[in-house]
């Protein structure tokens, strides 16, 4: 997928805001960075440092928050670069500087995990993946009942928003978890076209179909799985609610319940779409399942090793206690 890199947002940004430091890393063997803007609040570093601790590295990863992405690029020419998470604005603009994707980050059409290999004829060549899509397949494959996972297969799965992980999320339910049809819900039609568009253009785009009113939602079968992408609030517009009235239709359904991935969990998981869901009878997973596996995903592809080899209950309980301190702080502030 080729793109047009432009400079029009970096001219709007203060100077300060847009020259981050390189990190001081002469004491480091190897160096990972998260790319994007804002990510001041990144549980990222915290979360592959703990994994390099553990595996006794002297590795660190940095946060690098900036909006020129040219500068992200010069970062991982240096000889001591691991790999880079990469998150908004550049998960699809950053695809024309890398030499090879994976099929799930060309299918996907947005990276989030960037990293070198060596070519079939020596050369050092920058490789891209998205893992996001692998998150969100083992938070579901890990958490759902057996009885539920035993069902998705030629079911129907919905995702719910337009942005950026609902294409990965799609991704997931199609090719991995093997839904027959996806239901899209959200306020904005024309971001569900677009995804729709683009996942059509990579091949795996059939059965994507957009909900449009209640009563569509009333004729269709209940999905059995259901991905929420979209931050937790109180729908005011028309179109907010007509949005939330179709994924109260899908919930309410009579029948055997699904299960439901609530992507949204900072600052909180408590999310008004997971309270419709716990009351409808489905399984809420959080979010934080997802993000703690394709967090994993990335340093299997860095540090070249199997999930078995990588601190992974480690890993989970200082994410998870962090999350609960972030939680506790916010309920009291």
């Amino acid at each position: 997928m080729s793109q047009t890199i432009t400079s029009t947002v970096d001219a709007t940004i203060p100077s300060a805001m847009m020259e981050t430091p390189p990190p001081e890393i002469s004491h480091l063997d190897r160096v990972a960075y998260l790319f994007g803007y804002p990510i001041a609040h990144s549980l990222s570093p915290l979360f592959h440092g703990t994994i390099f601790r553990s595996l006794n590295l002297n590795y660190l990863q940095f946060l690098y928050e900036t909006q020129t992405l040219k500068d992200c690029i010069e970062l991982t020419k240096d000889p001591k670069f691991l790999g880079a998470s990469v998150t908004m604005p550049f998960k699809v603009a950053i695809i024309p500087y890398l030499d090879q994707l994976t099929p799930e980050g060309a299918a996907i059409g947005a990276i989030n995990t960037i990293y070198h290999r060596t070519s079939p004829s020596g050369e050092k060549i920058l490789c891209g993946t998205n893992t996001d899509c692998i998150g969100v397949r083992e938070a579901i494959l890990q958490n759902a009942s057996a009885a539920t996972i035993s069902n998705i297969k030629g079911s129907a799965g919905m995702v719910i928003g337009g942005g950026g992980t609902c294409r990965a999320a799609v991704y997931a339910l199609k090719k991995f978890l093997g839904c027959e049809t996806v239901y899209m819900v959200n306020r904005d039609k024309s971001e569900c076209d677009a995804v729709i568009a683009e996942c059509s253009s990579n091949g795996f785009g059939d059965n994507l179909l957009y909900i449009e009113s209640v009563e569509q939602a009333k004729s269709l079968a209940a999905p059995t799985v259901i991905i929420s992408a979209i931050p937790d609030f109180t729908p005011i517009s028309d179109d907010e609610r007509r949005a939330r009235g179709i994924i109260t239709e899908f919930l309410e359904k009579e029948g055997e319940k699904g299960v439901i991935l609530e992507m949204c969990y900072h600052p909180s998981p408590d999310t008004q779409i997971a309270a419709l869901a716990t009351k409808a009878g489905w399984q809420v997973v959080g979010g934080v399942e997802a993000m703690i596996n394709q967090g994993l995903e990335q340093d299997k592809v860095w540090l070249g090793v199997e999930l078995e080899q990588l601190p992974v209950k480690e890993v989970r309980t200082v994410v998870l206690e962090k999350l609960a301190n972030d939680r506790a702080k916010h309920a009291s502030s």
